[in-house]
Parts: structure tokens; sequence; C-alpha cells
């Protein structure tokens, strides 16, 4: 199974996870980074749609499998190499030159939620599928500049309550709080209105990248100089 893969509709690439859950480990930042990078190329692409082949799963955000071997392992530096890769990642999607729309149909939880937030709108299937940061329940705070990016897309009382409860949220709730575009009542409905909204812009790559660079300053000043403090001496977890 691939991890990703895109394909083009007229002027909106739909880059679509492929790996069952959508678990992130170092592999699926590095082969997210390159297909971005890829799409990038052609000329004629004026938007990007990131959603999922899954019909459960958008994303369940870190492979903790994964990443536990890593730490049974002791090899630190393919853990500090994966969160700064996901940096790069969401990095890239925040300064991403087009626009960057979540098509979410199915759960979005922990990072993979954090993911969807670097986009630049999210729309959501109501029938299918929940929103949730559960690391309040599993001991791993937010970095930084997950803060950050996580306040510019959702409103800062629900950021709290979601952040703090680890509730989950359905499509309708988040339309209500403005964390989504648009609540979709089933996939086939999803697509449509991501791709029909997708469609809508036609801008030139250099002033939508300009813009979201110099609006996402701050930010990308807090992952470059704050995230390393807590990458570098791996303290990604509280068990206390």
């Amino acid at each position: 199974m691939t991890i990703a893969k895109w394909e083009k509709n007229e002027s909106v690439a739909i880059l679509s996870m492929d790996n069952g859950a959508n678990k992130h480990n170092l592999n699926f930042a590095k082969d997210m980074l390159k297909i971005l990078d890829e799409i990038l190329t052609d000329q004629e692409i004026k938007a990007l749609i990131l959603t999922s082949t899954d019909e459960k799963n958008w994303s369940q955000g870190v492979d903790l499998e994964w990443l536990m071997d890593r730490f049974k392992e002791k090899d630190t530096e393919a853990m500090k190499a994966f969160m700064y890769r996901m940096n790069d990642l969401f990095k890239k999607l925040l300064l991403y030159p087009v626009p960057v729309i979540a098509a979410i149909n199915g759960h979005a939880f922990g990072n993979g939620a954090i993911l969807s937030c670097a986009c630049d709108f999210r729309f959501m299937r109501s029938d299918k599928g929940f929103f949730c940061f559960p690391e309040v329940n599993i001991g791993i705070p937010f970095l930084p500049g997950m803060i950050a990016w996580t306040k510019k897309a959702m409103p800062y009382y629900k950021f709290q309550e979601l952040k703090y409860t680890g509730k989950r949220a359905g499509a309708v709730e988040l339309e209500k709080d403005h964390v989504i575009h648009k609540a979709c009542a089933n996939l086939e409905e999803l697509k449509e209105e991501t791709l029909n909204f997708a469609k809508s812009f036609q801008k030139k790559r250099g002033i939508f990248g300009e813009m979201k660079k110099r609006m996402h300053k701050e930010i990308i000043d807090i992952m470059d100089q704050e995230d390393p403090k807590y990458i570098e001496p791996l303290l990604l977890m509280v068990t206390d």
C-alpha cells in the first residue's frame, strides 16, 4: 500500500493519503513532502485538496507503534528526524502557494486533526467521522508551533474546549464554531462541494504565496525558534 497519491482534475490537485489509518511516521512525512513538491511542478494547478482513500479515517495522527519502537531501540535520531520532518510538512502546507483544502472524509484524530488545521480551509462529512485532540488523555502536549497554527484555524474558545477535554466533535458542531467551512451530508456531497470550492480559485501563485508567507510569519518563527527546545531533548510526553 502506498502512503499517498495524487491526481489532477482540471486546475485542482487531489492528494489522497492512501495508507489505511494514515498514521504519521518518518516515511509518511518524507513521502508527503515529495508529492507536494511534485504537484507544484505542474503550473496549471491552482488549488490542492487533501483527503483520504480510507472509508473510515482521514488521519489517525502519530504512528505510536512506530514511535514506541524507536523509543525502545533508543533511536533518538529517528524520533528527532520524524518531528523535524513533520514540522517541514506543516510548514509546507502553511506556505503552499495555492489554497490547501482539507476534505475530511473520516476520523481526524490528534496529529491528523492538527494536520487539517495547517490547511487553509476544511470541509467535513457529517454522517461519518469525528475530529478530536486526544493528547490530553495520552500525555502528549502540543508543540508551541502546533498551538500557533491551530489557533489560526478555529476560535480560541473552541480550541481550548477541544484541547482540554479531548472530546470528539462532529461536522455539524465544527461548522457552527467555524472550524470547518461546511458540513457535508455524505461523501458524495463532500467531494462535490470541496472540488467546486477548489475550482473557484484561480489566483496567481506569487501573490497567494506571499500573502500566506506574511500572514503566517509569526507561526513559522515559533516553529523555528521554540519547537527545537522540546524536540532536541525529546520532551514529547508527560507521564505524571
